[in-house]
């Protein structure tokens, strides 16, 4: 074992130390030794790289790194979201990047329920999109402590558009973006993207791949027969981003591949790869097209629940996400410039978030699920209905002075849930970029003597219209069948519209 010094190729006054005991960690492309400290690896490009390629690294390490630290809530994106190069260095002919190490909460605790196999181990998203490693059943079901609950991966979800939603404003893209790519963490609901060093920028930087199976785009495969230099041949680029983020929120939420069904296309399995999941793509859920509905009979056993999107079709995630599931693997599957785009997502995870309910059976595993705007509602996961009245809140504002308009927009309540700023003013929008005080709860909701109130914490304007009495700070109000509360006098103010089910 010898630790080895290196200048960097950036700055020749720093130098970066590196433990190389033969036996690097092998990436795809790289050979990965950490820091004596382990603050920091050392990540080398096997073969040799070209002018191009070099120079790619320079503007990654150096251009883009400015350009986020300038830019909007920084420390989010470098402390947590992206696992940045932020120096390179050459040695034996080989270029390699300094990047921070992962933030501990991307290591397993744990690691298998029965043994402690990948205990300390990267926490690829790969392990929590699968069914199997949290059937009770299977020998190598993850331990309870690293799963979370569902609520967490829409946090994760949130986070990773995000992630994305600033790598293309800047004009990049990631390129190869897969559950092999993002790391996860359900316990603290974070997400951190890797692999950052083959970011493209057309008509700049090619890409270096064409991606991970199961997340290259169908124009990509379509094509990966034709010369790179033919016009008609499709390459990673934003576009080929936004699908790879389509099927992770997919597999996140629905532990399933929207594009793996039961049709077989040809005998030999990689022509019928390229064809299941490049020309002849088709969405499993498709509503009209069955084609390529998923065959329950050949479902492996950790699968049937999750796997069977008779059991849990995609729209048990709402109205917001199942119309962009929708524009992404029908409308905008062979049609590109149709797919939603980061900020999309987000915004309709946040609403999904504001339809969220606790499951009332203390044993289920999922926790949550989403109001399915029926009278008598209940958990698709363990089959549990809500029990007792239940406040929906549809939002409005201010369209002129006597006109009120909704906003497609809903929250649900529940015990102790918080209204925030965001619910109550059009003008706060929820995004990386909201200031600490914009994040302190206005008011909550809660059963208080079989009634269900809201108490005002911070709305100094808060009014019963229905009653037309002030609501003061540090007051309460109770919610009954068809109650309109105005939460502000101000420009982009909302109202609040109750409706009672099952009372």
């Amino acid at each position: 074992m010898a630790i080895i010094k290196v200048n960097s190729s950036i700055d020749a006054s720093k130098t970066y130390e590196y433990v190389d005991d033969g036996n690097p960690i092998k990436g795809g492309l790289k050979d990965v030794y950490f820091s004596p400290d382990k603050r920091y690896v050392v990540a080398f490009f096997r073969d040799p790289l070209d002018t191009i390629q070099k120079d790619r690294i320079h503007r990654i390490v150096t251009l883009y790194l400015e350009n986020i630290k300038q830019g909007d809530s920084s420390a989010y994106f470098l402390d947590t979201l992206y696992r940045w190069p932020y120096d390179s260095v050459e040695k034996n002919g080989k270029t390699g990047v300094v990047v921070p190490i992962y933030n501990s909460q991307f290591f397993f605790k744990k690691g298998y329920k029965t043994n402690g196999g990948i205990k300390g181990g990267e926490k690829k998203s790969k392990w929590f999109t699968t069914p199997s490693f949290r059937h009770h059943q299977y020998p190598l079901t993850l331990d309870p402590v690293e799963l979370g609950d569902w609520l967490s991966y829409f946090q994760i979800c949130i986070n990773l558009c995000r992630g994305v939603k600033k790598l293309h404003q800047m004009g990049l893209a990631h390129s190869d973006l897969s559950y092999n790519n993002v790391l996860i963490d359900p316990i603290s609901k974070s997400a951190t993207i890797i692999d950052i060093d083959g970011l493209v920028v057309p008509g700049l930087y090619p890409p270096e791949v064409i991606g991970t199976a199961d997340f290259i785009a169908p124009e990509v495969l379509k094509t990966k027969h034709l010369p790179l230099s033919d016009p008609n041949r499709h390459l990673p680029n934003q576009k080929t981003d936004l699908h790879a983020l389509a099927v992770l929120i997919f597999m996140y939420l629905l532990r399933r591949h929207p594009l793996r069904g039961g049709k077989i296309w040809d005998l030999d399995s990689e022509i019928d790869e390229v064809l299941s999941m490049g020309e002849n793509a088709s969405f499993v859920e498709h509503p009209t097209d069955t084609i390529n509905r998923v065959k329950i009979d050949h479902l492996p056993k950790w699968n049937l629940f999750w796997g069977d999107p008779s059991k849990l079709p995609y729209t048990i995630t709402g109205p917001y996400l199942s119309a962009l599931f929708e524009k992404a693997f029908i409308e905008g599957l062979h049609n590109p410039l149709l797919r939603p785009i980061a900020n999309e997502w987000e915004t309709a995870l946040l609403k999904t978030v504001d339809l969220i309910q606790p499951c009332n059976n203390p044993q289920c595993d999922e926790k949550w699920y989403v109001f399915d705007n029926t009278t008598l509602p209940k958990c698709p996961f363990c089959g549990t209905e809500h029990k007792g009245s239940l406040p929906v809140i549809d939002l409005y504002y201010k369209f002129s002075d006597d006109v009120w308009k909704p906003e497609n927009h809903r929250l649900m309540v529940y015990h102790n849930q918080y209204l925030f700023k965001w619910h109550a003013s059009r003008k706060i929008i929820r995004n990386e970029k909201l200031p600490i005080q914009d994040k302190k709860p206005l008011g909550y909701f809660t059963f208080f003597k079989n009634q269900w109130v809201l108490v005002n914490q911070g709305l100094p304007e808060m009014r019963d219209i229905t009653n037309d009495v002030d609501i003061p700070i540090n007051s309460m109000v109770e919610l009954t069948q068809g109650k309109k509360i105005m939460l502000s006098n101000e420009e982009g103010a909302r109202l609040l519209y109750i409706t009672l089910i099952n009372e």
